[in-house]
């Protein structure tokens, strides 16, 4: 079994592989995205300035009565970071899952922004 120390470790390094490929995209802003117990955050950045363009958490979206769970709305969350990237005119970007695995509510984020129109 891992300690606490070792899988902080390993997520240390994931995130660090994948700044080193965002660093290859300079000119493109990032995706940057932040997971709580509760709610998921997602922001883009300027990669060259280091300042936030926008941001959505899933607090600002309303739970429908056929969302099934925290999934579904970090689905709705990207569409609505789409939404409000296009209206900026921003359509490509690069994203930073920030070490977290690409799997379930990261996963359904991205999928959501893809949907809404962004391409990475």
């Amino acid at each position: 079994m891992k300690t606490k120390i070792q899988r902080k470790d390993n997520k240390f390094k994931r995130k660090i592989r994948s700044r080193l490929k965002i660093k290859d995209n300079l000119l493109r802003p990032r995706l940057c995205v932040f997971r709580s117990s509760k709610y998921i955050y997602g922001q883009i950045i300027d990669n060259l300035t280091g300042r936030t363009i926008l941001g959505i958490s899933s607090k600002d979206i309303e739970a429908k009565k056929e969302d099934k769970g925290k999934i579904d709305i970090s689905f709705r969350t990207g569409e609505a970071l789409a939404k409000k990237a296009l209206d900026k005119k921003i359509d490509m970007i690069v994203f930073d899952r920030s070490g977290y695995k690409y799997h379930g509510r990261i996963k359904a984020l991205a999928e959501g922004a893809r949907k809404g129109g962004l391409k990475f």
